[in-house]
């Protein structure tokens, strides 16, 4: 069942368009931050930051109001205008910003580049309208750099318009070709969908990242792609999300959502999960022992390669997920880095350009320093507090209750060792998070790839073709 709020979430993230100031707002310590800006439109142009608290909007207070109100004032018909008033970090005086309301076109390409000599880069977020366009564009203008591979990067897109990703594997897979079809209980209702124009390039090597959020859409790309022996797929097995849904309108604009059938691709097997658990890094392990036996009819690609059904799209080549130190998640969930960029902006006007900034030995320790009066605890932490309270409650031991606290100050310390221990993993994130304060999305990914394990064991690939061709060949 969809609420009107969300059947209109629904339909912006299907085509890619809203009335508003390009602006997504969160929730920091109950205050409405702006927490992403998309370059080109009111919002950024107008002067607002990443950072800044809205406390009024059109003259109405937004304490405790909830993300899904504040969305709704900022949006509306385009030409209309709609007045914020913020609190920006470093300011004393409340900032009013009068800005014009605009059609935003979510961008499905949110970053391409040239990233060596001869490999490109392409990051598309999601299949809404006119993605296969973008991509197509990006392709041509890295064509015109003289690349000769190129990196899709597909790792966190949830999906789209199925229109959109037939179009988008017609640009590497030739006219003819089956790319999905469907079943459902009811027979007549199958369909088949097929290429129909001749391919853009058919003949570039490329490899597509995938990660557990590449969803629908995603994983028919990346699987078709697989099937075909066109690409070669790296990172982690997708979501498994292969259930074709259809929406139906309901009373005050409300509507219901219901499954219908599944997709299957060229192979023939199902994209579908068998078993789905939304918390990743506690199922990964699990989901991985269970690989063998859920997936235990086989499939074959063009070439004869063997594929496995249920468990989405495995890799051709699988990445080990990145675990981030206790004290680097800390930093994060408590908006230690974020509220830190926010300082560093209103200290600093200006950056080096995105791919050569680099946080320097010493501005880490002013990011040390400026820790020493914030409060940042690990989970354990409260715990302990839970347990100390527990020892006074019920009455145990003194001892008992002096080594929780000695525990604790020890946690203090190794915090504090920590932050020199893992200096290298903080800087990296810390310095994207500002990164993204002047340069907006675009140039965040720009610094992430220089660091990505991913995009290094793709690029490490290219430049093995031997390997990359076997890996599309059946072992003999």
């Amino acid at each position: 069942f969809l609420t009107e709020e969300d059947a209109e979430t629904l339909q912006t993230f299907t085509t890619g368009t809203y009335g508003g100031i390009g602006a997504i707002i969160g929730k920091r310590k109950k205050k409405a931050i702006i927490v992403m800006l998309y370059k080109d439109y009111p919002a950024y142009q107008g002067g607002l930051r990443v950072g800044d608290e809205i406390c009024q909007i059109n003259g109405e207070d937004m304490t405790s109001k909830s993300i899904t109100h504040i969305s709704s004032l900022l949006k509306g018909m385009p030409g209309t205008a709609v007045q914020l008033s913020v609190i920006r970090y470093g300011v004393e005086e409340v900032l009013t910003f009068t800005l014009p309301r605009e059609e935003v076109m979510l961008q499905n390409v949110l970053y391409y580049g040239k990233i060596q000599v001869d490999i490109g880069y392409i990051r598309l977020a999601n299949f809404s309208t006119h993605a296969a366009e973008e991509v197509k564009d990006a392709v041509e203008s890295l064509k015109g750099e003289n690349i000769q591979k190129l990196i899709l990067d597909l790792r966190g897109n949830p999906g789209g318009i199925l229109e959109e990703a037939i179009k988008v594997v017609n640009l590497f897979i030739d006219q003819g070709c089956t790319v999905v079809s469907t079943k459902s209980k009811v027979a007549t209702s199958a369909e088949s969908y097929t290429t129909t124009q001749p391919a853009y390039d058919k003949k570039i090597p490329i490899v597509v990242l995938i990660d557990q959020k590449s969803a629908s859409a995603s994983e028919i790309v990346a699987g078709v792609i697989q099937d075909y022996d066109r690409g070669v797929l790296v990172g982690k097995s997708t979501l498994g999300k292969g259930l074709i849904q259809t929406t139906r309108p309901l009373r005050y604009n409300t509507q219901l959502k219901l499954t219908t059938s599944k997709y299957y691709i060229p192979s023939g097997r199902s994209i579908q999960k068998v078993d789905h658990n939304d918390n990743y890094q506690e199922q990964e392990q699990e989901d991985e022992d269970k690989t063998t036996e859920v997936a235990s009819e086989i499939f074959t690609t063009q070439a004869g390669r063997q594929v496995y059904e249920g468990n989405g799209v495995a890799p051709d080549i699988e990445i080990e997920q990145v675990v981030l130190a206790p004290i680097t998640v800390s930093l994060i969930e408590q908006g230690l880095i974020f509220d830190y960029a926010t300082y560093f902006q209103a200290s600093n006007k200006y950056i080096e350009p995105a791919k050569d900034f680099v946080l320097s030995a010493t501005q880490y320790k002013e990011f040390v320093a400026w820790l020493q009066d914030k409060e940042c605890v690990y989970t354990i932490e409260s715990s302990m507090d839970q347990l100390l309270q527990q020892a006074k409650d019920e009455s145990y031991k003194a001892n008992i209750q002096e080594q929780i606290v000695l525990l604790k100050r020890y946690t203090q310390v190794q915090k504090q060792q920590d932050l020199q221990a893992f200096a290298a993993e903080i800087k990296q994130i810390l310095q994207e998070e500002i990164i993204a304060r002047y340069y907006c999305q675009e140039g965040a990914i720009e610094a992430m790839l220089v660091h990505d394990p991913s995009v290094q064991s793709a690029c490490m690939l290219f430049q093995d073709m031997s390997q990359y061709d076997g890996l599309l060949q059946v072992a003999e």
